[in-house]
Formats: structure tokens, C-alpha cells, sequence
């Protein structure tokens, strides 16, 4: 009688952990996919405020509107050397910095840039949990069958983008 049991509890447990494996799978993947998004909509934010930057900008420097047309793009690198300028014209004119309207969209800018950094951090926090799932053992036994592939990390594209920003005063 004792083998018998044996029988039947080895199979159930081991269809049991399957179960698990394989749901714990979905929850890493589905919560990727949320972190992913998160990036996005920060992104998405980002791009909705330059705009009204740049037309803030605009006011005190219309003959140097054609340098912020590229703005409009939605390109991160693009974005963020548009952005770059848009604060390096700031310095240039104090009295652009002066104005209500500039002072608040470059406050909303700085919390933006903060949410993004968060997002992207999120993300990778999502991708390096999924990817301890997915390549540890035992869980990689069943990760690979159900085809749980995590993403990849959020990486800098422009090697540029990674050194410390020359600021000279």
C-alpha cells in the first residue's frame, strides 16, 4: 500500500509544481509588460511638456525657432539633447528664466525625468526578477518548456548619454 501511494503522490506533486512554475512564469512576464508600460507613459508625458516648453521658449526667441522643430520628435536621444538646449538657451536669457510659465513646465520637466528614472528602474527590477525565474534551477526546467523568455534590460543607446555632462559656469 505504501508504494502505491507513492505513485500517486509523486506525479500530483510534480504536476502541482508545474502548475506553479508555469503561473509564476506568467506573473514575471505580465508584470515585464506593466513595467515596459510604465516607460512609456513617462516617455509619452515627457513628450506632451516640451512642446509647450519649446512654445514658451519661442516667445522670447522667434527668429531661433528652427533649431526646435526637432523637438517635436519622440526619439529619446532626440528628446533629451532638444532638452539640453531648450535649459542651455535658459541660461542665456535669465529673464526666459523668470517667466511663471517657463519655471513651471522646467518643475514639471525635473519631476518627469524623475518618474522616468523610476520607470526604467521598475523595469529592470521587473526584467532581473523574470530572468532569476527563468534561468534558475529548478524553475528553468519548465521556464524554457512554457517558453518564458524574459526581456531585455533598459540600456542607455548612445554611449555619449553615459558620461557626466560638461557644464561650464
Amino acid at each position: 500500500m505504501n508504494m502505491a501511494w507513492w505513485i500517486l503522490l509523486v506525479p500530483a506533486a510534480l504536476a502541482v509544481w508545474g502548475l506553479w512554475v508555469f503561473n509564476a512564469g506568467v506573473r514575471h512576464r505580465n508584470q515585464q509588460a506593466e513595467a515596459w508600460s510604465g516607460v512609456d507613459v513617462q516617455l509619452k508625458k515627457r513628450h506632451d511638456l516640451v512642446p509647450p516648453l519649446v512654445e514658451c521658449v519661442r516667445a522670447y526667441r522667434a527668429h531661433e525657432a528652427g533649431t526646435f522643430e526637432k523637438v517635436a520628435a519622440r526619439g529619446e536621444s532626440g528628446v533629451v539633447e532638444a532638452m539640453r538646449g531648450l535649459l542651455a538657451l535658459a541660461e542665456a536669457y535669465p529673464e526666459l528664466k523668470a517667466t511663471q510659465n517657463f519655471q513651471q513646465l522646467t518643475a514639471q520637466l525635473v519631476v518627469i525625468e524623475d518618474d522616468l528614472q523610476y520607470a526604467r528602474r521598475y523595469y529592470n527590477g521587473s526584467v532581473r526578477d523574470y530572468r532569476n525565474f527563468a534561468e534558475s534551477f529548478p524553475t528553468n526546467l519548465l521556464a524554457g518548456f512554457f517558453q518564458f523568455s524574459p526581456g531585455q534590460f533598459f540600456e542607455v543607446e548612445n554611449v555619449i548619454e553615459r558620461q557626466a555632462p560638461q557644464v561650464g559656469l
